[in-house]
């Protein structure tokens, strides 16, 4: 049943009774209505109220259940939108985003091929090398808000495009939002492995952060992307987030960059 939350312009959320004579705290920092109702949707969309890829109820019916303007809900919905929590389509409504969607698939992965031309590859193919549950290291661990030792699952996986390994990826997890998630399941999921997170484990990722440096070739990577060892590649290390900046995924992969080339939009 949907929650119907009131909220007041008067003051901002949070603020306390005027202190006695002579004392003095800090003012609370004051959000804008528009920000708090956008806390209040992203709050629904990690209880689950609304799932990736169904529609969130319209602005006029937000805007009765949280007692303000369509226009304060249009401009939350609008940077959730610009966040790509969101995605509005013309006629039919707002709808939670979702990694199935085809122009989503991908949205993490910048590597592209030096034709310029991503629908030329078509998908990636996937074979999974290895899949276990173990007990978190600290440097894996730290990213993801863990205990040293908590059960994290891992995974190895080659990325293949038109016949040629180019992508050799490692993969944690916390045990805890994806028991039993098993090699078994992934290789037989056919769409994005972010897509069967969202169905089959209620895991949404909404961001991710980067670090990129050059590595050379070690044995076991060269043997798996098939190039000579001490060969270039592209390290790319990432930390994946759902909702309120909760981590979700570190995921280390090694890029060939003969054929592709990392690609990223500044603005």
């Amino acid at each position: 049943m949907a929650t119907t939350f009131f909220l007041s312009t008067d003051a901002p959320v949070g603020a306390s009774e005027p202190e006695p004579s002579g004392l003095v705290t800090p003012t609370p920092a004051f959000s804008p209505l528009y920000q708090q109702i956008k806390v209040l949707i992203l709050k629904s969309l990690q209880a689950g109220e609304w799932k990736p890829g169904e529609p969130i109820p319209s602005e006029m019916e937000l805007a009765a259940r949280f007692r303000v303007s369509q226009g304060t809900v249009r401009k939350a919905i609008d940077e959730l939108a610009a966040e790509n929590l969101l995605i509005r389509r013309q006629g039919k409504g707002t709808f939670v985003a979702t990694h199935a969607e085809q122009h989503l698939q991908y949205r993490f992965l910048r590597l592209m091929p030096d034709s310029g031309d991503v629908t030329s590859e078509g998908p990636a193919e996937r074979r999974i090398v290895d899949c276990k549950r173990l007990r978190a290291p600290a440097d894996i661990a730290r990213p993801l808000a863990l205990r040293t030792g908590e059960a994290v699952l891992q995974l190895r996986r080659v990325l293949a495009f038109q016949g040629t390994p180019t992508i050799v990826e490692d993969v944690w997890l916390p045990g805890g939002p994806f028991k039993g998630l098993t090699a078994e399941r992934l290789a037989a999921y056919r769409g994005p492995m972010y897509a069967l997170f969202e169905t089959e484990f209620g895991v949404h990722m909404v961001r991710a952060e980067e670090k990129i440096r050059a590595v050379a070739a070690d044995a076991v990577s060269a043997s798996l992307l098939r190039v000579a060892q001490g060969e270039p590649l592209l390290s790319v290390e990432r930390v994946a987030y759902t909702y309120n900046d909760v981590p979700m995924e570190v995921r280390r992969g090694l890029y060939r960059t003969d054929t592709h080339h990392y690609k990223n939009a500044l603005s």
